[in-house]
């Protein structure tokens, strides 16, 4: 939508509010009333247009904005718009290689910067010229972009106070890995799409010799990451090979068979294999019997030293070859279709990898417990219930 420069939505209001006054429909206090009122806009990403859950939550806020002012409170509603880091980094990448055919890491950091700043100048003004048209009355001329300087400056602030009081801390903890933006991604930007795999049931042999147990798994690429295999207990299959070990093809490492309630045993072959390091439920299984854990993959999606002689091979590529080299060495017992949740980044639309990462966190439990009372207690009431 482009504008005229000259138009101001609210350039009539004057006229209507003094009009309305002189009507003797509403008296204003003749003192502003209680503290100054101010919202803060959650300010929308820079990734393209404004759309219908924005029209509506900025509607609420003008609603009650206007509605102070008429009280007679000094209120302010700040409007702003967001950096949006990788949401933006993934649109600006997408547009580069539709026209250009070029990736980020062709073009530079320096030149790739700078592409991200011309299409914040672009669409940045867009939002807030929709917000104008929809006759927010916002005070434009406090209008603020989170990655001014002194906005940084504020977020820094802030951050080092919540260190300081032990709010927030840093560690190593399993993430959501976007292997194609080589970042991090939050449980909100995850996206569950039921896809047709397969189950692949594979032969760990049992060390020592006497048999082999059969894992039942639709990741086999994440197989020399494995540092442990996990059956129920009460299971009668398996019940005499807790505590026994087995060999994990192509490293030949050894690793332990564990009893675990959790695991169901009517799933597949009924043992599945624990790899803490790239899966959710392994990674707390693995913490529950103190297993080591094995990280198998480079950021960018690429088995690591780890992997022993699929190094350098694609996760995608990886699956394809430690299939053909079980059935080579009689380790593939069958594959049957099987049809599963995949986890898929809303951002670049790639399935996510479960990673072990250094990042920081907030501690909740100071900030729930209080919120939580609240609720409980009725000093803060959700409408409608």
């Amino acid at each position: 939508m482009e504008l005229d420069p000259r138009y101001d939505p609210h350039a009539h209001e004057g006229a209507i509010t003094q009009a309305w006054l002189a009507s003797g429909a509403f008296t204003p206090p003749a003192e502003p009333r209680g503290e100054p009122f101010v919202i803060m806009i959650p300010p929308p990403n820079v990734t393209g247009v404004l759309h219908m859950g924005h029209a509506l939550n900025g509607t609420l806020q003008d609603i009650v904005i206007r509605y102070q002012r008429m009280r007679g409170r000094d209120a302010l509603w700040l409007p702003g718009t967001d950096h949006a880091g990788i949401a933006t980094q993934a649109v600006v990448e997408k547009k580069l290689y539709a026209e250009e055919k070029r990736t980020r890491q062709e073009l530079g950091r320096e030149a790739f910067v700078k592409r991200i700043w011309e299409w914040k100048e672009e669409h940045g003004s867009k939002i807030l010229e929709q917000f104008r048209a929809l006759g927010s009355s916002c005070d434009w001329s406090r209008t603020r972009f989170t990655l001014e300087p002194h906005m940084s400056r504020a977020v820094r602030e802030a951050f080092v106070r919540l260190f300081e009081k032990g709010l927030v801390y840093r560690g190593a903890r399993l993430v959501n890995w976007d292997c194609v933006l080589e970042t991090a991604v939050s449980d909100d930007e995850v996206e569950m799409v039921q896809l047709k795999g397969t189950l692949y049931h594979i032969r760990y042999p049992l060390a020592g010799g006497g048999g082999h147990v059969t894992v039942a798994t639709t990741r086999p690429e994440t197989l020399v990451g494995d540092t442990g295999v996990a059956v129920n207990p009460a299971d009668e299959r398996y019940r005499a090979l807790v505590g026994r070990t087995c060999v994990l093809p192509f490293v030949e490492r050894e690793i332990p068979i564990v009893g675990d309630e959790t695991v169901e045993a009517g799933f597949g072959s009924g043992a599945v294999k624990i790899t803490p390091g790239h899966d959710p439920a392994d990674y707390e299984r693995g913490a529950r019997f103190r297993l080591p854990i094995v990280n198998v993959l480079e950021k960018n999606g690429r088995m690591n030293e780890n992997a022993g002689p699929f190094q350098g091979l694609s996760r995608e590529e990886a699956r394809k070859r430690i299939v053909q080299e079980l059935e080579a060495r009689g380790l593939l017992e069958k594959s049957e279709p099987y049809v599963h949740n995949v986890p898929i980044s809303d951002r670049s639309k790639s399935p996510i990898e479960p990673l072990v990462s250094e990042q920081w966190f907030v501690k909740m439990r100071p900030l729930a417990v209080p919120a939580i009372a609240a609720v409980k207690s009725g000093k803060l009431a959700f409408r409608p219930e």
